[in-house]
């Protein structure tokens, strides 16, 4: 073989490589798992600004990239599950939160006790910053409901319940818009003192 066209042919063979890993990688990002950075305290305690998380984007099944219909069904987000999705308000934002109740189920919240269909939630990771109380009949944080979740939707909130914009705000969540389930933690960098957070790197999010 000639020593041009012999280079060529490693030319070619490595740009087949690059494209193929190129496509490889853009699969896992659409169907598989997908990297997500926290930009605000809305989820402390459980994660902190500058956390870098992995998202699990089969778990909830293979879903159309364009439209966000599922194609094909695994199972759906579950109470207490965190999940990714596409902020209802600016579709192009993505928000991270905690499922409070699903489609179906009635939520409502008394003094910033949260009860579904009736019942106390088991809140295990909620935490409440601010002691002050706003009264029902002004903004919803504190007081709110009760409302039921319609079908093929979710009702979410921060685990920093005082300080968090959520359902409480702007209602639901559609399930097309879930990316999908928080699952790991695989970076963690303080920016207030320029440390890394190494005891969280690891860690499960539960």
């Amino acid at each position: 073989m000639p020593e041009e066209a012999k280079q060529k042919s490693i030319v070619r063979e490595y740009v087949e490589a690059i494209v193929i890993a190129l496509l490889l990688a853009l699969f896992i990002r659409t169907f598989i798992i997908q990297a997500f950075k926290i930009p605000s305290g809305s989820m402390i305690p459980t994660l902190l600004i500058g956390d870098h998380i992995l998202v699990n984007k089969f778990i909830y099944g293979i879903k159309n990239p364009f439209t966000g219909s599922t194609l094909v069904p695994i199972k759906k987000p579950g109470r207490n599950d965190v999940v990714v999705f596409k902020y209802p308000k600016n579709p192009k934002q993505d928000y991270i939160k905690r499922v409070i109740a699903i489609e179906g189920d009635e939520v409502k919240i008394v003094d910033k006790k949260v009860f579904v269909n009736g019942k106390p939630f088991e809140d295990l990771h909620g935490v409440h910053l601010d002691s002050n109380i706003l009264p029902a009949g002004g903004q919803p944080r504190d007081n709110f409901g009760p409302v039921k979740i319609p079908e093929n939707s979710l009702f979410v909130m921060g685990d920093n319940r005082d300080n968090s914009y959520d359902s409480r705000f702007w209602k639901f969540v559609d399930l097309k818009a879930v990316r999908g389930k928080a699952i790991i933690m695989y970076w963690s960098w303080n920016s207030e003192d320029f440390s890394v957070r190494w005891k969280r790197i690891g860690s499960i999010i539960h």
